[in-house]
């Protein structure tokens, strides 16, 4: 299951690089049977957002993947403080969440578009 993660998305979660140990926590978390399916606003045909938590240097965290059932593929789009507005409360009815899924997933789809993602391993 390859995971992927876009580079304008890369920047907004981690700034101007991805640390080792923020890298092994994302891999180590992408896993469909740890992960919690949850509803979303604007997916692409044939996926599914999945919300997995995670414990950092920094703290706990609130990962949110997208998987695309066909391919299996995963795509991360948030890593969050749980205390974040976003990380907070991890669902659709956040309007926090909401705006910055829709956002997400428009930088997902434009860095999948022009090749500007890198494959997470």
């Amino acid at each position: 299951m390859p995971l992927l993660l876009s580079n304008r998305i890369r920047k907004q979660e981690f700034g101007a690089t991805l640390s080792p140990s923020d890298r092994d926590i994302i891999i180590r978390y992408a896993r469909a049977d740890l992960a919690t399916p949850i509803a979303g606003a604007g997916l692409p045909a044939d996926t599914r957002l999945l919300k997995a938590y995670a414990t950092s240097k920094g703290g706990a965290r609130r990962i949110v993947y997208l998987l695309s059932v066909k391919e299996g593929d995963l795509f991360l789009l948030f890593f969050r403080d749980k205390n974040d507005k976003v990380g907070k409360n991890v669902t659709i009815k956040n309007p926090d969440f909401k705006k910055q899924l829709l956002k997400h997933l428009d930088l997902l789809a434009s860095d999948i578009e022009s090749g500007n993602y890198e494959i997470l391993s």
